[in-house]
């Protein structure tokens, strides 16, 4: 079972900033135990208080992870890939680089859209999709918007270090969603490369 520590870091980076009052809930245990673990985690280095003023009485305290805290949900394989990338750069330049995505999206699509056989309405779609992208390390999980969207997030993102060193893969990846997701529209709207804590995804059905 994962120690109360492990729980907080994997609330906190999947749901965002949050405070000691939820995560006692989260936890099922005193804010006062709730805020001492979070004060070993700070001083870890693993994640950060801001009080925030809301009217009268005490600040309310909210929590989020570092940079460090972010880096405890790995990057897979990062040094190698860099290492692959950059070879494969220099050794057949920019236009190489881009048809060995193209390749890896061409790969993937196949994959998915076997997966996505067979299942009916855009609902079932983002589910086998969000499925996928989980058991890939992506932490995805989609969720109804209230407006008739969908939001499919990516809570974590596995090939970061690759993705920073070559935005195709990120290009790539929203072209591979419209592909699978289609006649429905697809936006990303969250961009972890842009300093947000997840990617995301705004599905907006097809007009009947």
């Amino acid at each position: 079972m994962p120690s109360s520590a492990d729980q907080i870091l994997l609330h906190l980076k999947t749901r965002g900033e949050t405070t000691t009052a939820a995560l006692a809930a989260q936890l099922g245990v005193s804010r006062q135990a709730a805020r001492q673990q979070m004060e070993k985690l700070a001083a870890a280095g693993l994640v950060e208080g801001e009080a925030e003023r809301s009217g009268v009485g005490r600040p309310r305290q909210t929590w989020a992870l570092t940079a460090a805290g972010h880096a405890r949900f790995p990057d897979a394989h990062a040094q190698v890939s860099l290492e692959l990338l950059d070879a494969v750069r220099e050794e057949f330049g920019a236009a190489g680089l881009d048809r060995l995505i193209a390749r890896r999206e061409a790969a993937s699509g196949q994959t998915y859209a076997a997966a996505l056989d067979g299942a009916q309405g855009l609902e079932t779609r983002l589910d086998r999709l969000a499925s996928l992208r989980a058991a890939e390390g992506y932490m995805a999980e989609w969720t109804p918007a209230g407006d008739g969207t969908y939001v499919l997030i990516e809570n974590h993102c596995p090939i970061c270090a690759a993705a920073q060193a070559c935005q195709g893969f990120c290009r790539s990846e929203l072209a591979l969603f419209r592909t699978l997701l289609a006649p429905a529209q697809v936006e990303r709207i969250d961009h972890i490369l842009q300093g947000a804590r997840r990617c995301a995804y705004l599905v907006t059905p097809a007009a009947a």
